[in-house]
């Protein structure tokens, strides 16, 4: 079956004057690990930035106070950590399940390390069946469960590199990156149309029905931490109740938006990551407005 091409951009709905933090997203963000603090702050920044209601940031207890000292907008979470300072999920366990009753999504990976525990952190999200992002090192966790994979589902999306997509195909990154769109579509479908968003140049989306090739965005997003950011947007997106496919999609498109916004102002080579954050909001407000804008232009012609 042919891939349906999809090229207009999703709207998120506008809010209404007596809307709360309630209606827009509960998140409960996993991340961060010894010297990868920057991971999780990023992640949280980049989620609260996107509109969600509350976000929720349970990092390490060892780099908690460092999370939390970058933004405070989130709320911090300290969760018993190893010798190596990264999660210990035995011990995390009853909170994190404290934590997961009271959110609407769920998003991992950024800075998690690639510890055993790591796996069984996946292991139990994933069986709690909420809208699911899986970023970085939990792809690499899943990687090593691929019996996993087809427990996922249409509220899962996973956002690798072709890196991490090449693990978790068992292909090559040579392989992946000559055939993105039929490899990505193949997984989702096989998958139970989980969303695959197969970063890169022309970044893409597919549940292995639809595609999405991303055209916003530029050469000074490739630095680190961008990744992270995007995975904060993402489940912003979940959490405002956009559908998989159109969650991921619109927030490709802000994410890439953004990263045109920043290097606007301080060019390519300089950008970082906190750039991103920092411009998510006109991003979002140009996504919104957008229509209402080339309405007006027509009306002085």
């Amino acid at each position: 079956m042919a891939l349906k091409r999809v090229e207009s951009i999703p709207k998120l709905p506008k809010r209404s004057p007596d809307g709360h933090k309630g209606r827009y997203g509960s998140l409960l963000i996993i991340a961060g690990g010894r010297g990868m603090a920057g991971a999780a702050a990023l992640a949280g920044a980049s989620a609260i930035r996107s509109g969600a209601g509350l976000v929720r940031v349970a990092s390490p207890a060892e780099v908690q106070p460092t999370v939390a000292s970058f933004e405070p907008s989130y709320m911090t979470y300290p969760l018993p950590n190893d010798a190596e300072g990264f999660v210990d999920f035995h011990a995390s366990r009853p909170a994190l399940e404290r934590l997961a009753d009271k959110a609407d999504v769920l998003a991992m990976g950024p800075g998690l390390g690639e510890s055993a525990d790591i796996l069984e952190l996946v292991r139990w999200a994933v069986s709690l069946g909420k809208p699911l992002v899986l970023d970085a090192d939990a792809l690499n966790a899943l990687a090593k469960d691929l019996a996993l994979v087809e427990r996922l589902s249409r509220t899962t999306i996973v956002t690798p590199h072709p890196g991490e997509f090449a693990r978790l195909t068992g292909l090559t990154t040579v392989q992946v990156q000559a055939e993105r769109e039929a490899r990505a579509a193949a997984f989702a479908a096989r998958n139970e149309h989980l969303v695959v968003v197969l970063k890169g140049r022309g970044t893409l989306v597919t549940d292995g029905e639809r595609v999405y090739v991303n055209t916003s965005g530029n050469p000074g997003m490739a630095t680190g931490g961008a990744g992270d950011v995007l995975t904060g947007v993402v489940a912003a997106m979940l959490g405002q109740k956009l559908a998989a496919f159109e969650a991921a999609q619109l927030a490709v498109y802000s994410h890439g938006l953004a990263g045109d916004m920043a290097r606007d102002q301080s060019g390519e080579v300089g950008l970082i990551a906190g750039d991103l954050v920092d411009a998510l909001p006109d991003a979002f407000n140009y996504a919104v407005h957008q229509d209402e804008e080339e309405e007006d232009e027509d009306l002085t012609l």
